[in-house]
Order: structure tokens, then sequence, then C-alpha cells
């Protein structure tokens, strides 16, 4: 019988390599939660090549992170990420995020002054929404960079 023959029986480390694979592929979205369950339940269960072979074919060799980068969605060189900012989409919510705080600092302000009130309260609104807006920057910024939101 030929090696390469589909009757031919598979070993634990050939099903754990498909099923490392499988892996490999619902990490990266190419299967969901239902599938990526049948499939690997098969795996474990194939007694022979021809079980494991249709479990992958539909399924990419290389990754298509590891193929080269495309020129056109290289990073972003320093003065496009200026530009980021510039974007409506983040300009908007940073700008009411500043004015909203610039507010709240002025009436602390105007405390402290009346009151001698020290306290820094206006630190809990601008704090926790500013780590929010971060965030949001950041993942508008990585979306940007892999050439969903610029040709």
């Amino acid at each position: 019988m030929s090696e390469h023959s589909p009757e031919i029986r598979v070993s634990d480390a050939d099903r754990d390599q498909v099923a490392k694979l499988l892996q490999d592929h619902y990490a990266h979205g190419r299967l969901d939660a239902d599938e990526f369950n049948v499939r690997l339940e098969s795996a474990y269960t194939a007694r022979t090549r021809g079980d494991l072979a249709p479990l992958t074919e539909d399924l990419p060799e290389r990754d298509l992170a590891d193929l080269p980068v495309d020129p056109a969605r290289a990073p972003a060189p320093r003065g496009e990420r200026r530009a980021l900012l510039r974007d409506p989409a983040l300009a908007i919510p940073w700008a009411l995020w500043a004015g909203v705080n610039a507010l709240c600092f002025t009436i602390w302000l105007i405390l402290l002054l009346a009151e001698g009130a020290t306290y820094p309260w206006f630190l809990w609104v601008a704090g926790p929404w500013g780590i929010v807006m971060l965030f949001v920057t950041l993942a508008v910024g990585a979306t940007n960079r892999h050439g969903t939101g610029h040709a």
C-alpha cells in the first residue's frame, strides 16, 4: 500500500497536528466555534488519513498573516499618525472630553479658591474617560494601519 494512501492509519501525533492546525484557523477566525468543535472531534476520532484530509482541505496551507506586507498597507509614518487625531471619528470625542474636563477643572478651581476644597475630584471624570478614549484611539489607529480605514 502506498505511503500516501487514504487507507493508511493515523497516529496520535497526526491527530494532534491536525488539531493544532484547526486551532490556528479557529484563532484566525476562519472557523466558528461550532464548526471548530465538530472538526476537532472528528480529528480525534479519525482512524485513517482519508478521515483527516477533509477536515483541513478547505483551509489555506499558509496563513495570510505570514505573507509579505503590501507597501500600500505598511504602518503609517509619524506624520500620518498625527493626522489620526484630525480624523473626525476621533477629533470630536477628544474635543468633547477636553471640553467637559476643562469645565470640571474650572468648577474645581473655583471651589478651591472659594472654599479651600483640595480633593481633585475632576480626575474621576478625566481619568476613566481618558483611558477609554485612549483605547478607542489605538483601535482606530490599528484599523487604519491594517488598511480598512485608508486605501
